[in-house]
């Protein structure tokens, strides 16, 4: 008797719904089973396939080496299969139609945007609508197919599929404002410099976060202008208007061209990666998947650039 043979099918998708909530009970949530059973299923795979796939703390759940590989080599087995289901169940009604997401407006720029020629290419069948927005949403009440947001900010009981690697938060400003102010050598010395304020999607202004583990620190920073959209806030740094909070991937091209300079580098936050978010409950378009594929391959692309 074979390996796959032992293994029961019903374990190996409790298992990959674990790794993409990110935790037993949302798993079970999910599979609207008990989290007894989600574990119960866990240790049964554990043991057929003698190897311990799971660290467990009493705050989280993380893959161990063999686990990822497991996941990532499962996960577009199990895509197939509900593509395939999907396309038996509904013909045309899920390869065409229309796919709508929401995302924040540097997930847009960042992802979507260099994704859509090859979309377009790869599903010409498939509308789709792009919604951007930095509001948080329900996305199921307001009629999505998927959301894009940080880790941190998908709700519990969702599929979320990364899409990136972990993403840098700095602190930059064009020359002539550093020529003439001077560049901040630690965190401190923000509260003596004129500072660009971040609004989040919820009207809150936005803590600088610096520094990691026991280092980090959120910093009020003084500023008279409060700007919500990046393209903006970018604009008012090149223009030499104060110190401004950036994704280090949304500034690359101004960082390139040294219309803005990094300042407090090895302060730089380091934050949860992009992630595509879905609800479990309800059938998926299967042109998702395409489109969650093009940007990842996209994302490690710019890796090697």
């Amino acid at each position: 008797m074979s390996l796959f043979d032992s293994v029961e099918l019903a374990d190996l998708r409790v298992f990959v719904t674990i790794v993409r909530t990110r935790s037993f009970k949302a798993a079970a949530i999910q599979l609207g089973v008990t989290p007894s059973a989600v574990s119960h299923a866990m240790r049964r795979l554990e043991a057929r396939l003698a190897t311990k796939l799971f660290n467990r703390s009493s705050r989280a759940v993380t893959t161990t080496d063999v686990g990822r590989d497991l996941a990532l080599r499962l996960e577009d087995g199990f895509d197939k299969i509900g593509l395939a289901l999907a396309e038996l169940d509904a013909p045309g009604a899920g390869r065409y139609g229309e796919l709508r997401i929401n995302v924040f407006a540097d997930a847009a720029h960042l992802l979507i945007a260099p994704a859509i020629p090859e979309f377009a290419r790869l599903c010409p069948e498939v509308r789709l609508t792009v919604v951007v927005e930095d509001r948080p949403i329900d996305i199921v009440a307001e009629g999505y197919d998927a959301g894009i947001r940080y880790g941190h900010h998908v709700p519990e009981d969702m599929v979320a599929v990364p899409l990136s690697g972990a993403q840098r938060w700095v602190v930059a400003a064009a020359p002539a404002y550093l020529a003439k102010f001077g560049a901040p050598l630690q965190p401190d010395d923000l509260a003596h410099h004129t500072c660009i304020q971040l609004l989040l999607g919820d009207n809150s202004s936005y803590k600088w976060e610096l520094g990691r583990g026991r280092a980090k620190r959120q910093i009020r920073v003084p500023g008279a202008i409060t700007i919500n959209d990046t393209a903006t806030s970018i604009a008012a740094a090149k223009s030499g208007m104060g110190l401004a909070y950036f994704l280090e991937q949304r500034i690359a091209a101004e960082l390139d061209e040294g219309s803005l300079q990094l300042v407090l580098a090895d302060h730089a936050f380091k934050a949860e990666p992009f992630h595509m978010y879905y609800s479990g409950r309800r059938h998926n378009h299967p042109a998702l998947r395409k489109l969650v594929n093009i940007i990842r391959v996209q994302q490690s692309l710019s890796k090697l650039r």
